[in-house]
């Protein structure tokens, strides 16, 4: 029975360095990210804003922020504190949030 432990402990090992190679090279699934996207998005219309994906490559998600989030002065704090935390956590391979 030890043994069975240890092969699972091994084979999860190794999932986790093949999911850590993925984030690192910056891979990112789009169906994930646009499913998270559509998690924000309703926070970000109670206010009167939205956002846009505009293009997703090598660990860098480019959105727009629309509506009244576009001229915000406080959307800076919203990226940071709030979308891009987000996406970092819930999709793999996201490195960075650039707002254009």
């Amino acid at each position: 029975m030890t043994e069975q432990t240890t092969t699972e402990q091994t084979a999860t090992g190794q999932t986790a360095a093949t999911g850590e190679i993925a984030a690192t090279n910056g891979e990112i699934d789009l169906e994930v990210l646009e499913a998270t996207l559509e998690y924000i998005r309703p926070a970000l219309q109670a206010d009167g804003g939205d956002l846009v994906l505009l293009g997703a490559s090598e660990g860098t998600v480019t959105i727009q922020l629309v509506g009244a989030c576009g001229g915000c002065p406080l959307s800076t704090m919203t990226l940071t504190a709030g979308i891009e935390r987000i996406l970092k956590d819930r999709v793999p391979g996201v490195e960075e949030i650039v707002a254009v």
